[in-house]
């Protein structure tokens, strides 16, 4: 699922190699074994390299604070099946937290994590921009269609899936969705790429801020998709539209029921999905519980979501696997109001993981709403002296909470004075003038207190 700004499903932010601290510990032998040979953070690197070669350059974009992109990196681009694509591409990486790659985000706008960008390196244009999770067959006939865009010859529905996709990942997400919706109507029934089009369509829609039209294209096509990991993400998406209609819109009662339906009946054992996506829709339908007043509901749906998380973490091979259900965890915690029940797992990810900002980040969060303001400072303070970009802005921001907390209101007060001035420093790529806009009007209300 995805990550965006407001949310951790779309989800709730990028090239020159540079000094890089660490996000997550990697054993040498892990990084020497990956199927698929990704260049880190070096754009101007991999660029010549396509150029030279003749080939075009697959892009993951990804942050460390992202739940999904740790998914992809620890489940799918480690996955053997994988090896056999390496020569198809050059391939890329590219961690949006880190301030030299700034250039690469502000040539390609990133507004939900993972994305992924498949580029000709001739013109330097986006063929293909794909935003969230893939299983390795979904990765498959992306592959098939970034390769197809860039060689040409493409006909049919495949030409118009082609082109909505050079549209998206031009950022014009309205055009993108006109087309994208014209390939659904134009291709046939059983069409094989059926699913993959329509997520691109929702994803379109949604960024088109078409929330209704997104809703009411996931009820209609979803009956033309097999049940399978596309058709889950489909339903979440549909959800996540329709969950930004307005209350009092004609007939919106009706579609959040409809479309609270198809997230239940995504999380059926008989569909195949990530474990990370299956939470992303148990999120949707708790905040969807949430925004009709059904608390109790939505505190059911917690506990169930909650109870499948710590299984899933169980079972994960490596710590860097099992982190990726660490902010799920809080998220279900939070909302069942027993933020210590996700403490020991976070502590553990600390220890697992010392080069990681997110497990210190996330206790300094917990610490507080516990009242252990002494160890939410300090994990306040470890955080910082490893998260960069515009993620350090959200420590900064909670830091000033705890400084609140603790009665330092001038602390506080320095603290986003603070994160203002590391925010004008960055480009607006990653400290965006909403966020700035944000950080500032939280400094007035303190100063106000």
């Amino acid at each position: 699922m995805r990550s965006p700004i407001s949310s951790l499903f779309l989800v709730g932010l990028l090239g020159c190699s540079a000094a890089r601290t660490p996000a997550v510990s990697e054993p040498p032998a892990a990084r020497a074994q990956a199927p698929l040979p990704f260049i880190e953070d070096d754009y101007v690197r991999a660029l010549a390299e396509a150029k030279a070669r003749g080939l075009p350059l697959f892009v993951d974009t990804w942050a460390p604070w992202c739940h999904t992109c740790r998914s992809m990196k620890a489940y799918v681009f480690t996955d053997a099946a994988l090896a056999k694509h390496a020569g198809r591409f050059v391939w890329l990486e590219i961690n949006t937290d880190l301030p030299g790659n700034a250039v690469f985000q502000e040539k390609y706008p990133v507004e939900s994590w993972p994305t992924f960008f498949i580029i000709d390196p001739k013109e330097e244009k986006a063929l293909v921009r794909f935003a969230g999770s893939a299983t390795v067959p979904q990765l498959e006939k992306l592959f098939e269609d970034g390769e197809r865009a860039f060689r040409g010859g493409a006909e049919g529905p495949e030409a118009l899936l082609a082109r909505g996709d050079a549209l998206y990942g031009e950022g014009k997400a309205a055009e993108a969705a006109d087309v994208l919706a014209q390939t659904l109507a134009e291709a046939p029934a059983d069409w094989s790429r059926r699913g993959r089009a329509l997520e691109s369509l929702l994803v379109a829609q949604y960024g088109a801020k078409r929330h209704e039209v997104c809703a009411r294209t996931a009820l209609t096509e979803l009956p033309r998709v097999p049940h399978s990991a596309s058709w889950a993400n489909a339903a979440g998406l549909g959800l996540m539209c329709v969950l930004q209609v307005p209350a009092g819109t004609q007939g919106a009662k009706e579609l959040k029921a409809a479309l609270e339906e198809k997230g239940r009946e995504a999380l059926s054992p008989d569909i195949s999905m990530p474990a990370d996506d299956r939470s992303g829709v148990y999120e949707l339908l708790v905040e969807a519980r949430r925004a009709a007043g059904d608390e109790p509901g939505a505190k059911g749906l917690a506990e169930q979501w909650l109870t499948f998380l710590e299984g899933e973490a169980a079972r994960a091979p490596t710590p860097d696997a099992r982190t990726v259900f660490d902010s799920h965890r809080m998220s279900a915690a939070l909302v069942l109001g027993t933020p210590m029940r996700a403490v020991p797992a976070i502590e553990q990810s600390e220890r697992d993981l010392p080069d990681d900002y997110n497990p210190p980040a996330r206790l300094a969060n917990l610490y507080r709403r516990l009242g252990r303001l002494d160890d939410a400072l300090a994990a306040s303070t470890r955080a910082l002296a490893k998260v960069q970009g515009g993620r350090r802005l959200r420590v900064l921001s909670e830091r000033a909470e705890i400084h609140l907390a603790r009665g330092e209101r001038d602390v506080a007060v320095r603290t986003l004075e603070d994160a203002i001035t590391y925010a004008k420093t960055l480009s607006g790529a990653q400290a965006s003038p909403r966020m700035v806009a944000s950080l500032e009007k939280k400094l007035t209300e303190v100063k106000a207190k």
